[in-house]
């Protein structure tokens, strides 16, 4: 199954801010309607008006398979109690297609869009309309403003947040820590002695992992960069780093790179089920976490939404099958520093409709609606935590929703495309296959745009 947060090619597009969040959420208004009666029980609903004559709202996405059937349910009732009828279409290849059907002059009503690059690409040929202001009042209730500027171009609101996700958890099974002696390590330094300790004892190989991901691959390999940048080196050098004024090449970030190929690169700690260092960039992040299960390997760097990875009838929790520990930081008792991803939801197109459908999804309704089915979680300040479906779901949540912290949007989504959905995917994958970590960042530098 394609995950929504698989990273995919995207178009290049101009700079775009780089900012801190501090994560919340939104329930509104919507425009009036076209006229017609609500059905019962639509008392939720009634804010977003009755449609008559079944208008069809269209929207397209990289969310395919149960991931799509839930989007699908989220919206039912919506539909019913509307009259409008949302036309979902998924898609493994949307980074490419959305731009090819917008320049063809056949887009979808709404897409959602995985990076804030992507949507700022569409901003800057023109194609999408500036956000209604019902989506804009639900945000600024709802949602902080560093929230709102990921959908903000030029300073125009184009898109609403939708879902999110926590990265930088490891996965791994209680079962095998507890009887193997093994603790949850609380700093940078006791992963490192952890995983020496899982290898010299021999009953499993430490990680397993996968960076395979069609045109994508490579992209869960700067997550795990993404992730040491901000413990080790701290959220401004992240800041700096994504709009390049620290470099690929500075000390601070190889500094990033050597501390995963300690794990990564080192043919004692990996691949475990899957073969030598190399079947890293052979093996999809979608199998990656599996050996876990057959304790075959101990740990497995993945983000939230791994969750819904794991087979039919896994118990993800802390006496579950699997469970998950975020990365810890660099120095004991610091800071709670989380990288993490969401959508945004802009628009082709504007109708009644259209906008109504718009204000849903930005709502705590919605939000709540999705969570419910499972699988995902947001940063909506209206979700009750309790409606999650895991409690390493409703962990995440209540993280996002903690102001004390240090939260950074995933860096390759935010930097130009040429370097965060290209040169920074294909460098990690060379690196896998045995480059230096100074002909990788040489090269990944080399790609930055000079204008």
């Amino acid at each position: 199954m394609r995950l929504t947060r698989d990273k995919r090619v995207i178009i290049p597009l101009a700079g775009l801010a780089v900012l801190g969040l501090a994560l919340t959420g939104c329930t509104g208004d919507a425009p009036a309607s076209s006229g017609g009666t609500a059905a019962a029980g639509c008392e939720d609903y009634a804010s977003y008006g009755t449609f008559t004559g079944s208008p069809t709202v269209s929207i397209y996405s990289t969310i395919v398979d149960v991931e799509a059937d839930q989007l699908n349910q989220s919206w039912a009732d919506f539909e019913k109690c509307t009259g409008i009828t949302i036309k979902y279409e998924g898609s493994q290849e949307f980074e490419t297609q959305i731009n090819v059907r917008a320049q063809g002059g056949n887009p979808p009503d709404l897409a959602i869009f995985p990076q804030p690059g992507l949507l700022a690409s569409m901003v800057a040929g023109g194609y999408l309309k500036a956000a209604p202001q019902s989506v804009s009042d639900n945000v600024d209730k709802n949602w902080s403003a560093d929230w709102k500027k990921y959908g903000t171009v030029g300073g125009t609101f184009y898109g609403a947040p939708l879902m999110a996700s926590v990265k930088g958890y490891i996965w791994y099974s209680p079962t095998f820590f507890s009887s193997n002696g093994y603790t949850i390590p609380k700093t940078l330094d006791e992963l490192n002695t952890l995983t020496a300790k899982i290898a010299a004892d021999g009953k499993a190989k430490p990680w397993c992992a996968g960076f395979a991901s069609g045109e994508a691959s490579g992209w869960p390999g700067t997550d795990w960069i993404e992730d040491v940048v901000l413990r080790q080196a701290g959220p401004d050098v992240y800041d700096k780093w994504v709009t390049n004024d620290v470099k690929f090449t500075d000390p601070q970030i190889t500094k990033a790179f050597d501390y995963v190929g300690n794990f990564l690169k080192n043919p004692a700690y990996v691949n475990a089920g899957f073969g030598d260092v190399t079947s890293v960039n052979s093996t999809t992040f979608q199998d990656a976490g599996l050996p876990i299960l057959q304790s075959q390997c101990a740990m497995m760097h993945q983000a939230s939404f791994y969750e819904a990875q794991w087979p039919k009838g896994t118990k993800v929790a802390e006496d579950g099958d699997v469970y998950g520990f975020l990365m810890p930081p660099a120095a004991a008792g610091g800071a709670q520093a989380v990288t993490g991803g969401g959508e945004l939801v802009g628009a082709f197109k504007t109708s009644d409709q259209i906008t109504a459908v718009q204000t849903y999804l930005s709502s705590a309704l919605w939000a709540n609606n999705r969570v419910k089915l499972g699988g995902v979680i947001s940063a909506n300040k209206g979700l009750d935590p309790a409606n999650a479906q895991s409690p390493l779901a409703v962990q995440s949540i209540k993280i996002l929703q903690d102001p004390n912290t240090t939260f950074r949007f995933d860096a390759s989504d935010l930097m130009p495309a040429a370097v965060g959905s290209n040169s920074f995917w294909k460098g990690i994958v060379n690196w896998i296959n045995g480059d230096s970590t100074q002909t990788v960042t040489d090269f990944i530098q080399s790609t930055w745009p000079t204008k």
